[in-house]
């Protein structure tokens, strides 16, 4: 825990990633990150992350690059690097640096995986690797005339074999090399990799760590979530992004097709930016999803503790007259609820009033750490909807401390005598909440 962090604080921390540690254990993650992470030294600190995400029960599926150490290897011999339309010409002298080179990144990845420091993250760690040759490939071929040689594309995943190791418990680390049935080894990208591999293990998320922190907005804000239509209008578009958004946006988008729930683009340099991404709500990166997050539906009664959790704290502030467990069982079916990556972020129910064709709108509440994001006003208009579906004319609310909400949204402030009769006779003038009504 920081010094400056408070017990409290760190207790609404822990609760606020529970969600994610309950419903990750069991799934399978596949995280890319090139030859750079570990160049740079920063591996080690990605390393804990990875120590603490097969801790809590993911499936990892580990895929690295080894683009500098390449390069600099090709330097040392005087080899000229050569690339055809972005893609690396592989020949049989580089092909010798490619083999080399991604041996020693691998050995140094293993050797980093397998520390066990007192007093870090990795005590008494016990991640067990496994690698092999689980990715067949096959040449690229002859692209506009040029022969690509040793560089290839990935064939066939061995499904079987990957799962038979995240089964007992293992990591797995892919290396950019694959293999022919005829013995022959290949060149193959990160990208590559990593996106058929997810696409074949039916992965929950794909993670590529990149140089910069996501795909940015016309204002240079880093978009936080994507679906695959929006994806595609960014790369479109033709504004400008970096290489690597140019680079690992298709991947994205290609592998959410094939029904990979969740990519992420996020920056290899920020410390713990898995963790970062993974167990918060707006997370640091960017999520290509294939649709969009948001459900809004009607209630169930299996919705009930996770609506209770929402009003509890407004109950406790006054905002909200409590409710019973009981009582929201029985008025279920007034409520909705809006989810978010299935977890239940915004509720509200509606009351009717039909011999004054007036519906009264109660219990609107958002979790606070998803406000500002729009989710209270889609609720509102849904109810609004509803309420006019019914032949209803009116909304209106009892609220003590927002009122500005509601004003800023077309109600207006009312008298305790427009409300319904039967509403009226109700009304608690101890409380003396505030009417707003709004024509719908």
């Amino acid at each position: 825990m920081h010094i400056n962090t408070t017990p409290a604080d760190f207790v609404a921390w822990f609760r606020s990633v529970a969600p994610y540690i309950n419903s990750f254990r069991g799934k399978t993650f596949v995280i890319a990150f090139g030859g750079e992470m570990v160049e740079d030294g920063k591996f080690t600190a990605l390393t804990h992350d990875f120590n603490l995400l097969a801790a809590l029960g993911i499936r990892l599926v580990l895929v690295h690059g080894a683009r500098p150490q390449i390069e600099q290897h090709s330097a040392r011999k005087n080899l000229e690097d050569n690339y055809h339309q972005g893609i690396r010409l592989t020949d049989t002298q580089t092909m010798q640096c490619v083999k080399e080179s991604v041996g020693r990144v691998r050995v140094e990845i293993e050797a980093l995986l397998s520390m066990g420091l007192a007093n870090s993250p990795m005590a008494n760690a016990d991640i067990r690797l496994a690698g092999g040759n689980f990715i067949t490939a096959q040449p690229i071929g002859v692209i506009n005339g040029v022969d690509l040689q040793h560089t290839g594309c990935v064939r066939k995943v061995d499904v079987a074999a990957l799962k038979n190791r995240l089964n007992f418990g293992e990591v797995v680390l892919l290396s950019p090399l694959g293999y022919s049935p005829t013995g022959e080894v290949f060149n193959l990208t990160l990208e590559d990799v990593a996106t058929s591999t997810a696409i074949a293990l039916d992965a929950d998320k794909l993670v590529f760590l990149m140089d910069t922190d996501g795909v940015q907005s016309d204002h240079g804000d880093t978009l936080k979530e994507l679906t695959v239509a929006q994806a595609q209008a960014a790369l479109a578009s033709k504004r400008v992004q970096s290489d690597d958004i140019n680079l690992f946006l298709p991947c994205a988008i290609r592998a959410c097709e094939a029904g990979v729930a969740r990519t992420h683009l996020i920056s290899r340099h920020t410390d713990g930016a898995v963790l970062q991404e993974l167990f918060s709500d707006d997370g640091i990166g960017t999520m290509v999803v294939e649709s969009t997050l948001n459900t809004l539906r009607d209630a169930s009664i299996e919705d009930v503790g996770g609506i209770l959790q929402l009003l509890r704290p407004l109950e406790e502030q006054g905002i909200l007259v409590r409710r019973s467990r009981e009582l929201l069982e029985q008025e279920i079916e007034r409520f909705v609820v809006l989810e978010h990556d299935h977890r239940i972020v915004g509720c509200a129910a509606l009351y009717p009033f039909p011999d004054e064709a007036a519906a009264e709108l109660a219990c609107l509440a958002v979790d606070a750490q998803c406000r500002d994001k729009g989710y209270g006003e889609a609720i509102l208009d849904h109810m609004a909807v509803l309420a006019k579906s019914q032949k209803l004319k009116k909304l209106f609310v009892l609220t003590t401390r927002t009122a500005h909400w509601f004003l800023e949204r077309g109600f207006i402030e009312s008298p305790v005598t427009a409300l319904p009769a039967q509403k009226k006779s109700l009304y608690n003038y101890q409380r003396k909440s505030k009417v707003f009504v709004r024509k719908i």
